[in-house]
């Protein structure tokens, strides 16, 4: 039996399903907070989440590496979580197949969009062509964004940071930019966030309206699909 409090924190941190259980608690914290608050904007449960855990280990002194051995099995989870978005888009297919146009003319619009103004700004402040390349795939799912980045000569870490921002920047500011532009239409709300802000936007979607969820799911998928093909090209265009 521990002597101490820290004889049996020492114990406890030795075992993976401590910072799992730290980490579902967490985000349950985060998620009644920001239930509380009405699911505001500002109240983003992924950011409380990333902040809590992160002040956690700093103050544990605990290395990524153990937390994420045992933090892993919500990882794996993602792929689930992903796949399962096929549910709402099946029961949406009717709408999807009438609005395929419009969707694809704003796949190709967004995805450059968030490309070149990433990079424009990027070379407008002189940063290097490492952190050039790690912008420029920003806006699609990490584990797609990172790929490309390496592939591109960038450094996926980096990639991965920016990716994670994106992400939270656009599920806070979309519900109150789209009320303020006087966008109604909620298939067109949760596309556009699902294109600048991949899953962490889809979650912000789905808490707001099932039909803005589902749209922001297809355009993640999609926009995927775009980035890996579109930013390579905008990178060798512009001769970085």
């Amino acid at each position: 039996m521990a002597d101490s409090p820290f004889d049996l924190w020492a114990y406890l941190s030795t075992t993976p399903l401590l910072w799992l259980t730290v980490t579902l608690g967490v985000w349950v914290g985060a998620d009644r907070l920001a239930a509380w608050s009405g699911r505001h904007p500002l109240v983003n449960p992924v950011l409380l989440s990333i902040l809590v855990v992160a002040v956690v280990l700093a103050l544990t002194a605990t290395p990524y590496a153990v937390y994420f051995e045992g933090a892993q099995f919500v990882h794996f989870l993602l792929g689930p979580a992903t796949v399962a978005l096929a549910v709402p888009l099946y029961r949406a297919r009717a709408r999807v197949r009438r609005s395929l146009l419009p969707i694809v003319v704003a796949l190709v619009a967004g995805s450059l969009t968030a490309i070149l103004s990433a990079v424009g700004v990027g070379m407008a402040l002189g940063l290097p062509h490492e952190a050039l390349v790690a912008l420029a795939p920003k806006s699609a799912t990490a584990p797609v964004a990172m790929g490309i980045a390496e592939a591109l000569g960038g450094d996926p870490a980096l990639t991965a940071v920016l990716v994670i921002l994106t992400g939270i920047l656009g599920a806070i500011v979309v519900t109150p930019l789209m009320n303020r532009l006087g966008i109604r239409d909620y298939a067109a709300r949760g596309f556009a966030v699902g294109l600048a802000s991949h899953g962490i936007g889809t979650a912000r979607a789905f808490s707001v309206d099932s039909l803005a969820g589902t749209f922001a799911g297809i355009a993640m998928a999609m926009n995927a699909v775009a980035t890996a093909l579109i930013a390579p090209l905008v990178i060798r265009a512009l001769g970085l």
